[in-house]
């Protein structure tokens, strides 16, 4: 019992909820890029919260399933199919052996949650599954690489049950403009008063040098008058001002220590709206 995927598009991922409690060997989080949605897909199925599931970025992506399950898809509109006809994100679905099921391109968003009831069947490495593919860990063949044309991922069959949805006074909505709150940095790492007064002030753009590892912004130059820091531990949405001013988020694929000044930390609540911009 499998899902076969038949095009893997531009980078589906195997992800669970993360790899914790091993950043001191340099081994980061991994996980979900939108916490939310992933977490709601599971929900959905009466899952355990860290069942995995695929992150679908871009879309692209086309697979058949083997065997009847349910399934859910939460995250962002990626023009979804099943045999065909059209499936709308933040509910769950039941599927049977041989339906076909299509992400296309984003509508809203950028990365889609596809679960299965019970998760998919992975082995794990440090105690995840979660595919980080800068530290060669998790995914299919716990090798660390996205998904491939011909991979299988197993689940165990199900049979049908109630239809759920996500209320609709809980699903975000993927806007060109977003605010995020951040807590701003007050230690002797600070990049300073000035650098925060800019931040806070003038609007920044998600460029598209963006990746899972982190989200390079662009705007006002950020001037600071330190040019760097002694490398520290670092933290999931903190806020760095390299030598050219324009501040980078680092996300779930972050490297552990840093050496850039730092602004602050976007909020972990509103993590999942800049992984979705």
């Amino acid at each position: 019992m499998s899902l076969e995927v038949i095009k893997a598009g531009f980078m589906a991922l195997v992800q669970d909820y993360g790899r914790y409690g091993y950043q001191s060997i340099g081994v980061t989080n991994g996980g979900p890029m939108d916490e939310k949605a992933f977490l709601w897909a599971n929900y959905l199925l009466d899952n355990d919260y860290n069942a995995p599931q695929l992150e679908i970025s871009f879309g692209g992506f086309s697979a058949k399933f083997t065997q009847s399950t349910m399934i859910a898809v939460c995250g962002a509109d990626l023009s979804a199919t099943l045999n065909g006809e059209t499936i709308t994100p933040w509910r769950s679905y039941a599927v049977h052996a041989g339906d076909t099921i299509d992400f296309a391109s984003p509508t809203s968003g950028l990365r889609s949650y596809l679960a299965v009831k019970g998760g998919f069947t992975l082995g794990k490495q440090l105690s995840s599954c979660s595919t980080v593919l800068r530290e060669k860990l998790g995914g299919v063949n716990k090798d660390g690489k996205k998904l491939a044309d011909g991979d299988s991922l197993s689940y165990n069959t199900y049979e049908h049950s109630i239809i759920k949805h996500v209320p609709a006074k809980f699903t975000p909505e993927y806007s060109n403009e977003i605010t995020l709150r951040f807590i701003p940095n007050t230690s002797l790492t600070s990049a300073g008063e000035e650098a925060l007064h800019t931040f806070i002030s003038k609007p920044y753009e998600v460029t598209q040098n963006i990746d899972r590892m982190g989200y390079r912004l662009s705007g006002k130059a950020i001037t600071t008058p330190l040019a760097g820091i002694i490398s520290q531990g670092i933290s999931m949405g903190a806020i760095q001002v390299p030598k050219d001013g324009q501040p980078i988020v680092l996300m779930r694929d972050r490297q552990t220590m840093g050496g850039y000044p730092l602004i602050g930390c976007v909020s972990y609540l509103d993590f999942p709206l800049l992984a979705q911009s």
